[in-house]
C-alpha cells in the first residue's frame, strides 16, 4: 500500500524527492502518512479535496482485495 501511494504521489507533485510515506500498521488496520513538500500540498489534495478522495479510493479498493482496512492522512 505505501508503495501505491508513493508512486500515486510522485506523479502528481513537482518535486517528487520530497515524497514521504510512512506506514503505522496495527491488527487489521494501516495508517498511511504522506507528506510532500509544501508547494506540492494543494497538487496532492486537489479541487475541493477531490485527488485526496481518490486516492482514497483506490487505496481502499486495494486494501480490502487484502482483507485490511487503510486509512491515508495528508500531513503538513
Amino acid at each position: 500500500m505505501k508503495e501505491l501511494i508513493s508512486t500515486i504521489a510522485r506523479a502528481l507533485v513537482d518535486e517528487p524527492d520530497s515524497v514521504e510515506v510512512k506506514e503505522i500498521e496495527s491488527d487489521n488496520n494501516s495508517l498511511i502518512e504522506l507528506r510532500v513538500a509544501k508547494d506540492d500540498i494543494g497538487k496532492v489534495i486537489g479541487r475541493d479535496g477531490r485527488t485526496a478522495q481518490s486516492m482514497r479510493t483506490i487505496l481502499s479498493a486495494a486494501s480490502t482485495k487484502l482483507g485490511r482496512r487503510t486509512h491515508l492522512d495528508i500531513v503538513d
